[in-house]
């Protein structure tokens, strides 16, 4: 379903569309760093990619907050009805194409998608859009540990933006340090923290993962 139109001022978010919309630099970056311990042992045990492990926890964590299925585009606010989860995948030329995987609530659901849409793009070097969703932004820089990124702060791309080097391995623990930036627009700082805070809890929640 596509995204409906909506008039700010019969929203939450009312004053915010009045200060941020127009400002030279709407963007807000927060920096945290996740314990990933669940997500390594889940990967080992079933199988499943990292990477997938995590976008389905950022899916889940942002469909338990309301502001996440609005969203600023040019001079008007969009309500969406469902959300996405944007991936980057190196295609078969070496080079990258971006991979919306719409969110489900089944993590096997979500699982099987993952793997059907990364592949396709990754073999028709073509990107896959999901122009009806509220798509999440995420860059995975897996080849070195970063202490985080900012990206646009131009207000051009006012999509929600995660990004994540490589994760570190402690004695007991595994730790990943993450950027999230988001337009102030769509969510203050206190639904950005609830965000950061509700993707730790399901992280941990995998600890006894029994298939959903």
């Amino acid at each position: 379903m596509k995204p409906t139109v909506i008039d700010p001022k019969l929203t939450t978010r009312a004053s915010a569309f009045d200060l941020w919309m127009h400002a030279p630099n709407p963007m807000v970056t927060f920096f945290k760093t996740m314990d990933v311990t669940p997500l390594i042992r889940l990967s080992r045990k079933r199988g499943y990619k990292f990477n997938m492990l995590l976008c389905w926890c950022i899916g889940k964590a942002a469909s338990q907050v309301r502001e996440f299925y609005l969203l600023p585009v040019g001079c008007e606010l969009l309500q969406y009805d469902s959300i996405a989860v944007n991936t980057i995948v190196k295609n078969k030329t070496g080079q990258v194409s971006s991979c919306d995987v719409p969110f489900s609530d089944s993590l096997a659901g979500f699982n099987v998608d993952y793997l059907r849409l990364t592949c396709q793009v990754a073999e028709r070097c073509e990107n896959h859009d999901l122009t009806d969703s509220m798509v999440i932004g995420t860059s995975a820089i897996v080849d070195t540990e970063i202490d985080g990124a900012v990206g646009m702060n131009s207000g051009i791309f006012n999509n929600p933006f995660i990004i994540w080097g490589k994760y570190h391995r402690g004695l007991f623990r595994t730790t990943l340090k993450l950027s999230f930036q988001f337009h102030h627009t769509q969510m203050d700082g206190a639904h950005a923290g609830r965000f950061l805070q509700g993707l730790q809890e399901i992280i941990f929640a995998l600890e006894g993962y029994r298939g959903i």
